[in-house]
């Protein structure tokens, strides 16, 4: 049970503006087979049917919903109205159970077919629901040997996809300190720091932000870096890979970035 997801995406925040609805379509022009619609910036479920159309046949995913925040019945109810080009990717859940918190939010959404809906899973025991209850798994902020240790865990009948956030920049100080940005707050998270310890790093560079940590878990440098990490995310086991731009500034959607990427989604077959 694997979802035809494409081999790269895009994942960035939108609202339901003129400027990002532009902004979906220029990714569905790109040629990007997927737009993941984080969860944070989300103004709403409406947004995400307000990408869906003023888009032609982009598959378009919740990266994440939080089961904290939308209630399964209102999910449902989205995903019945766009069954073929809508994918329900949860997470967010906070509290000491998060693992029995989203079981059980799984259990009020049986109206969204199984394989149609992924978790943002990161520690093992997330995995293990996400290859037990959906289609896959949306990991963000991980190393490539974390990879295929997911890939391990829900086998070779789930998908993984991979979040993996981007800095086109060469000059190194320049480039990690960009990566550094969201760093800063979710190392901060206990989810995020746990997930970080388990690939092996320090408290000492988790306070530091060290550079060891940066360059583990950010891509950054010119296309082919990029293209390397994708490359190496593909070898490790990945069957999708989620493009997140940062650029070190707010406003306007990394257009101009995406374009530079979008060379990079050709066909991996023979």
């Amino acid at each position: 049970m694997t979802l035809s997801l494409g081999s790269l995406g895009i994942a960035t925040g939108l609202d339901s503006g003129p400027a990002s609805l532009k902004a979906a379509r220029i990714v569905e022009d790109l040629g990007f087979s997927m737009l993941w619609l984080t969860g944070g910036p989300l103004p709403g479920l409406h947004t995400i049917t307000d990408v869906i159309r003023a888009t032609s046949s982009l598959q378009v995913a919740s990266g994440i919903l939080s089961v904290d925040r939308y209630a399964a019945g209102d999910v449902a109810a989205l995903y019945a109205e766009h069954p073929d080009r809508f994918i329900v990717g949860l997470g967010g859940a906070h509290g000491p159970q998060p693992v029995r918190t989203i079981d059980a939010y799984l259990d009020r959404l049986d109206a969204v077919p199984t394989d149609r809906r992924v978790l943002a899973a990161l520690g093992p025991r997330m995995l293990e629901l996400a290859r037990d209850r959906t289609a896959g798994a949306l990991p963000v902020l991980i190393t490539t040997e974390y990879a295929a240790r997911a890939r391990q865990i829900l086998g070779p009948d789930r998908t993984l996809a991979v979040e993996q956030l981007v800095v086109l920049e060469t000059d190194p100080a320049r480039a990690r300190e960009i990566g550094r940005g969201p760093l800063r707050f979710l190392t901060r998270l206990p989810g995020y720091a746990a997930s970080f310890r388990r690939m092996g790093f320090t408290e000492d560079e988790l306070k530091n932000l060290d550079d060891r940590l940066v360059d583990a878990v950010i891509a950054w440098g010119d296309e082919s870096a990029v293209e390397a990490r994708v490359n190496d995310l593909r070898g490790a086991g990945a069957d999708h890979v989620a493009l997140s731009v940062l650029t070190g500034e707010t406003g306007p959607q990394p257009v101009e970035e995406w374009r530079r990427l979008a060379a990079l989604n050709r066909p991996t077959g023979p």
